[in-house]
């Protein structure tokens, strides 16, 4: 049986790269034509309103022309609105892609113009700025929450019996969390916090099986399930399966369980005035999917919830977490020449992700037939309905496509990192590695993947595990000096603010402004000097951006916690020693977390 509380919502239609989303049933039975109107009254004085209308337009026929058409005015807002439709709409997309090839920006040129520089910028090479020790600092204090709020079970059992409910838990929640690695994680914290919430006892979340990450790991397989339950039992009860009494009222089958499913960021009072009566009724529901089911604007002590789970209780399980070490561990040995220090770039230039961006980069015909199947092998139809408009040009504009391995070395190169900085690469599969990695190798030859620090031994057992290896991507990119995002999603969002949180806010990340960029890569004119202006005020930039401390009201949060995790989760820093990544080697900090934790 399953109970639909969401409301139902609204289609919405994107271009390629986008999504198009319809739920709900929709009437489509005809209605009964209208009735017509009565006829008008007869009236005894009509000739004598008639003569007087008529003296009436011979003595003042401008104003009576007004009166007599006023309601024809009302028409001309709505002839306004379907205009500015008609400009927006079609119309404009097919104007753009005739003129796409004059709109700065629209066309991929990068590689024409690394081969005009690439002498520039080897005799450059000796110029390099001092990127890697700089440090960020605040410039404003953010207020330190100490004690932690009260997040403890006793305290919600307090808060429950004040309230006159009974003090024992509501009953068992059961959360399906879907997506790929990094929104599994917010589902996971999401759902502690709605445990936390509704008084209830979670059972450890369940990993839906994604036809896009083709992943069939489950919790244990990722993270450490014993160390999940110790670090959240005096918070938060969680078990890892239902009892035995409970399934066997449901047959041992889980899709009898009363399955609830909830809106998109729903606010705390929608789970106690929706949700928690239920609860009581069942004594356990199932809440599928769960991904962005929270709102980001919750009461302190559940806030504090997402921040436990999120840095403590969820640590990965011991062959990940060991794999990830030795590769945090040979990136600082092979970046002796900076002082153990290395930069990591998350990379999306997989062959998925070009795919349905529907970008045009220089692979000629050839590159454009073998997207285009690709997109037909795995999206079916979908881009090409009529209400998706494949633009390729104005998705470049805006920022859309993803950056190749060339712009990223021209990137880095323009905000000044010389030849001798060692990367790490983060990413899948690589769209034809080989020609795209060449460029990006000779600006770059200190370039590592995971594949390339590890053993295949050691990679063997991984082999077909997206989020696993995604997971040893996400650790080794933690403890790096500089994080470089290209591409938007949770992979980033997420580091973004584990490393804020780890590092005390001293964690530098770029975020380059795309727009801008490609504006620059297709200028044909630019000096190396010049572009190299331009990157370091766009890297300027990034770092005022991630200076930031978002203003978080006590009832309003806007920002995502995952991202922004100060001020609510600095009161638990308190049990963290302070320090940076350029002052210890990666073993050491990967025990002091792990040794925090316990």
């Amino acid at each position: 049986m399953a109970i639909n509380t969401a409301a139902k919502p609204k289609s919405h239609n994107a271009g390629c790269g986008g999504g198009a989303v319809t739920d709900g049933d929709t009437n489509s039975s005809p209605s009964p034509p209208p009735s017509p109107p009565p006829p008008p009254p007869p009236s005894r004085h009509f000739g004598r309103r008639r003569s007087r209308s008529s003296k009436f337009r011979k003595d003042s026929f401008p104003a009576a022309a007004l009166r007599c058409n006023f309601r024809y005015l009302l028409f001309l807002p709505l002839l306004y609105i379907s205009g500015l439709i008609m400009c927006v709409g079609p119309f404009s997309t097919a104007i753009l892609a005739l003129g796409r090839a004059s709109v700065p920006g629209a066309v991929y040129r990068s590689h024409e113009l690394f081969e005009r520089l690439w002498p520039d910028i080897i005799v450059d090479n000796s110029t390099a700025i001092q990127v890697l020790p700089s440090v960020w600092e605040y410039k404003r204090r953010f207020k330190v929450q100490r004690p932690c709020p009260n997040s403890s079970i006793q305290a919600t059992k307090r808060r429950y019996a004040w309230a006159g409910e009974s003090s024992g838990s509501s009953g068992y929640l059961i959360v399906n969390a879907n997506g790929g690695l990094n929104q599994q994680r917010s589902a996971i914290c999401n759902a502690v916090a709605v445990a936390g919430l509704l008084n209830a006892v979670l059972v450890i979340p369940q990993f839906d099986f994604n036809h896009v990450w083709k992943d069939p790991s489950e919790f244990g397989d990722i993270y450490d399930p014993d160390h999940f339950i110790s670090v959240l039992e005096k918070h938060v009860k969680v078990v890892k399966a239902l009892p035995d009494e409970v399934m066997r009222k449901y047959d041992y089958n889980m899709t009898s369980i009363h399955t609830i499913r909830v809106p998109p960021w729903a606010p705390a009072n929608y789970y106690m005035g929706q949700i928690y009566p239920v609860l009581r009724e069942h004594g356990v529901l199932r809440f599928a999917p769960f991904a962005n089911r929270l709102a980001m604007s919750v009461p302190a002590h559940i806030q504090l919830l997402r921040c436990i789970t999120n840095y403590k209780a969820l640590r990965y399980a011991s062959p990940v977490s060991t794999l990830a070490e030795k590769l945090v561990n040979r990136m600082v040995e092979k970046s002796t020449r900076n002082g153990g220090k290395y930069v990591s770039v998350h990379l999306r230039f997989e062959e998925d992700m070009v795919s349905f961006s529907c970008c045009i980069y220089d692979g000629g015909a050839a590159e454009k037939y073998e997207l285009a199947s690709f997109r037909e092998a795995e999206w079916k139809e979908k881009f090409k309905r009529k209400d998706r408009e494949v633009n390729p040009g104005l998705n470049r504009i805006d920022g859309k496509c993803p950056l190749t391995p060339l712009e990223v070395g021209l990137l880095l190169r323009g905000m000044g990192f010389d030849n001798s900085t060692s990367i790490y690469i983060a990413s899948g599969k690589i769209y034809q590695a080989e020609r795209h990695l060449k460029p990006l190798l000779k600006m770059f030859p200190l370039l590592y993947f995971k594949e390339t620090l590890a053993t295949a031994e050691e990679l063997a057992p991984f082999k077909g595990y997206s989020s696993r290896l995604a997971a040893l991507d996400y650790t080794v990119c933690l403890y790096s000096e500089v994080f470089v995002t290209t591409q938007g999603g949770n992979f980033p969002h997420f580091l973004m603010g584990h490393r804020r949180f780890l590092f005390n806010g001293h964690a530098k990340t770029i975020k380059p402004d795309k727009r801008k960029l490609v504006v620059l890569l297709q200028e044909k004119t630019i000096s190396w000097k010049g572009f190299k202006d331009e990157m370091q005020v766009m890297l300027a930039e990034s770092d005022r951006k991630g200076l930031m401390v978002p203003r978080v009201k006590k009832i309003n949060r806007k920002t995502s916690i995952y991202m922004y995790p100060l001020p609510e989760c600095s009161c638990l820093q308190a049990q963290n020693s302070s320090h940076r990544l350029s002052n210890h080697q990666g073993s050491d900090l990967l025990a002091s977390q792990d040794k925090s934790t316990r």
